[in-house]
């Protein structure tokens, strides 16, 4: 396992990118000689241009604007640090852990668009309940695409994971066979992948609904969590589709993938302020072991740092 300093440096490189939105470095906006209504311009714009939203905006401006008065702040890198404590926050409802003693098997169920990610946070997901002496099985139920059956059977020998699939028919069976697998073999956690699709193709959503059902059917109580996986690339985008799917299917967690590419993390804010699901997980690159539990004040601090 990394250290947790190396994780923490990690999520900081993730993050340059919106650190960068905030004004090419937070050193040019509170940079400043004072607090004054420039540096709260400069700060909105800033704010904006890493992703966190108008309401996630408003509502950290008119919180600093306050603490500033209360507190009578007059220096800027103690506005700084008061940011920081706002994002913090902001984004702690957001932290939730996995209860893997709810159910045996847990099952999980994950959901995303094509290109989030999602089978290789699958992966991911794998190897960091093993380090934690949790039992794997993985359901192949992205039937739509014969490659993601074979990238996920290829983090199942990966991670020495077994995989339920089928070369043909449809996702609800694969589901049904691996939640039977699962109870069969004394699993602890069965993740069951799904096709990747768009909110507006009402027919795959359907389909999707169709293998929540079968889970329930196989398993009671399942799916256990219902997590949607996002591509941090995707900007305001990603909070649509948190809205989207968890109309749909009733959503218990998110995992935010490729925050070590162009994304601005700010998103995550514009989450907790719009629609506040339950982030479990954040990736920040290819290695199998980048991806990790979020944490609110430390994705603050990596944020503004």
């Amino acid at each position: 396992m990394l250290a947790a300093t190396s994780w923490a440096a990690r999520l900081r490189h993730g993050l340059a990118r919106t650190r960068a939105a905030l004004g090419g470095g937070l050193g040019a906006v509170f940079g400043r000689a004072a607090v004054d209504e420039a540096l709260y311009e400069a700060l909105e714009d800033a704010l904006l241009a890493a992703d966190c939203g108008v309401e996630a905006t408003r509502h950290l401006i008119e919180r600093l604007r306050e603490r500033a008065r209360k507190e009578r702040i007059a220096e800027p890198l103690a506005l700084k640090r008061a940011l920081q404590e706002e994002l913090r926050a902001l984004l702690t409802p957001l932290e939730k852990p996995l209860d893997l003693a709810r159910a045996r098997p847990l099952v999980i169920m994950i959901a995303g668009v094509n290109g989030s990610g999602k089978t290789t946070s699958i992966g991911k997901l794998a190897k960091w309940l093993q380090a934690l002496g949790c039992s794997v099985l993985l359901a192949a139920g992205d039937t739509f695409r014969a490659a993601a059956r074979e990238q996920l059977a290829a983090w199942g020998q990966r991670n020495g994971v077994a995989v339920i699939a089928q070369q043909s028919g449809d996702a609800a069976a694969v589901v049904f066979d691996a939640a039977a697998a699962a109870r069969a073999r004394g699993i602890d956690v069965l993740i069951a992948d799904t096709a990747g699709r768009l909110p507006t193709q009402l027919h795959l959503m359907e389909e999707i609904k169709k293998v929540k059902r079968v889970l329930a059917k196989a398993l009671p109580g399942a799916p256990h969590e219902v997590v949607l996986v996002l591509d941090a690339n995707t900007g305001q985008n990603a909070l649509a589709q948190v809205k989207a799917f968890d109309e749909a299917l009733g959503l218990s967690g998110l995992v935010l993938t490729k925050l070590d590419g162009t994304a601005k993390g700010g998103v995550v804010c514009a989450i907790a302020r719009q629609h506040p699901v339950p982030l479990l997980f954040v990736g920040v690159g290819e290695g199998i072991d980048d991806l990790r539990p979020f944490a609110a004040a430390e994705f603050a601090e990596a944020l503004v740092d």
